[in-house]
């Protein structure tokens, strides 16, 4: 059985990190090399980096950004954020990101996915879902960071993303982004029983026992979580440490 991970998220924009609320009111938090440096000493399992500015902006990967960043980091990391060709697949790779995460894209572009998988191999794609629950409680996939309807279903979506050669699916509640009050249990649920690749949960975590609770209530294979690790005291490896207490396994 694999081991469950932590995964700290840091969102890149212009010249620094950000954290907001619902993928808005983004507030400035430090810079990602300051902070890569600290999780370095902190025993993260993997950290997931996003320019949330590139896409929206029409920008590709900051390629000379990511390679200074990637010499200064010990531990595995997925980049994603104006990702859009097979090339820019290829140098984010190139320059030391582990795994790509591709959102917008992907859903423009489903070939994407499997000419990627097919290229570097299915562990280097990342499929990232942004989610927002309509009034009727249908779960829509939403691209370009939270401000594009695509009018597709998160599950079908997630299936989709499976057969085309996806290794993995990073899922984020939109409505509990940045809210510190715990995961879409349900819909990390439906989707990661969905589907048999892992899938990461993401927005909303404000304490370990948030943590526990995702992973008790779905097939989550880790969780991500960015406003706790800048906001308060809470650690990494304590939440690692809390949840192996816990029973879950995790690499200690």
């Amino acid at each position: 059985m694999l081991k469950t991970r932590v995964m700290p998220t840091l969102l890149f924009k212009n010249v620094g990190l950000v954290k907001g609320v619902g993928f808005e009111s983004w507030r400035r938090v430090g810079t990602a090399l300051q902070s890569i440096r600290v999780y370095n000493l902190r025993e993260v399992d993997e950290l997931i980096l996003l320019d949330i500015g590139a896409t929206p902006n029409g920008s590709k990967p900051n390629f000379n950004e990511i390679d200074e960043l990637a010499d200064n980091c010990f531990m595995p990391m997925t980049v994603g954020g104006g990702v859009s060709t097979i090339e820019d697949i290829r140098s984010l790779l190139a320059v030391g990101a582990d795994k790509v995460s591709i959102n917008s894209a992907a859903i423009a572009t489903p070939d994407l996915i499997r000419d990627g998988a097919r290229q570097f191999g299915t562990q280097c794609i990342v499929v990232s879902m942004d989610i927002k629950r309509a009034n009727d409680g249908a779960v829509e996939v939403i691209s370009h960071c939270g401000t594009t309807a695509t009018g597709r279903d998160a599950v079908s979506w997630a299936k989709e993303v499976e057969a085309l050669g996806a290794g993995e699916i990073l899922l984020t509640s939109i409505e509990r982004d940045g809210t510190m009050t715990g995961y879409d249990v349900d819909l990390v649920r439906d989707v990661s029983s969905a589907v048999n690749i892992p899938v990461i949960a993401s927005g909303g975590c404000g304490n370990y026992e948030h943590m526990a609770e995702v992973l008790l209530g779905s097939q989550a294979a880790a969780v991500a979580a960015a406003s706790i690790f800048h906001f308060t005291e809470q650690t990494p490896l304590e939440a690692k440490r809390y949840l192996a207490d816990r029973g879950f396994r995790m690499r200690l």
